[in-house]
């Protein structure tokens, strides 16, 4: 056998917080945060402090983006979160300032051990440093550094650390050019 899900449980003290507070979010999550007017960024941005999220200044969330664990999430200054991005905060992701994360793109802080027949869940954190813009569709794996004024290309699946100023596309995600300096 090469999974036994009969055997499967969320770790202890995964969830960074109680069930309660956890089932808590996510009818907030859907009831508050999804529904609300595409201008309502601030409104967004406090229900996620509210619980627990590092959201700097001038953030502009959309209402479809989707946020698992909001305490295990840091945004920094004017970043934008587009249309249907998924945070899956399972492990901390943190994002620097000045940051765009393009719609549809899916930001994956944790996974599944595939060698273990228990298919255990394991977190590893993502750091998005600032000036980073992730185009349409990226996906990011757990564990990935995205370096400062990095560009990760439409569709690119990032399963490494993206250095600083590189433009990087495709599935791997591979370093094709470098950014210019601006100004």
């Amino acid at each position: 056998m090469f999974q036994d899900l009969s055997k499967f449980s969320v770790p202890a003290g995964f969830r960074g917080r109680s069930l309660a507070v956890v089932q808590l979010w996510w009818c907030v999550e859907a009831l508050l945060f999804r529904p609300s007017p595409q201008i309502f960024y601030r409104w967004r941005t406090m229900l996620l402090r509210i619980f627990g999220a590092q959201i700097g200044v001038g953030v502009k969330m959309r209402p479809s983006a989707s946020v698992t664990y909001p305490w295990k999430l840091s945004i920094g200054d004017f970043c934008h979160i587009g249309e249907d991005v998924t945070l899956y905060t399972l492990g901390r992701i943190d994002i620097g300032s000045h940051t765009v994360i393009s719609q549809g793109s899916y930001i994956c802080a944790a996974g599944h051990r595939y060698d273990d027949v228990n298919f255990p869940l394991y977190a590893a954190p993502i750091v998005i440093e600032p000036e980073v813009w992730l185009a349409a569709e990226c996906f990011v794996m757990p564990g990935v550094t995205v370096g400062k004024g990095a560009v990760c290309n439409v569709r690119s699946l990032v399963t490494k650390d993206i250095p600083a100023g590189a433009v990087a596309m495709g599935h791997p995600a591979k370093v094709v050019a470098w950014r210019g300096r601006c100004g």
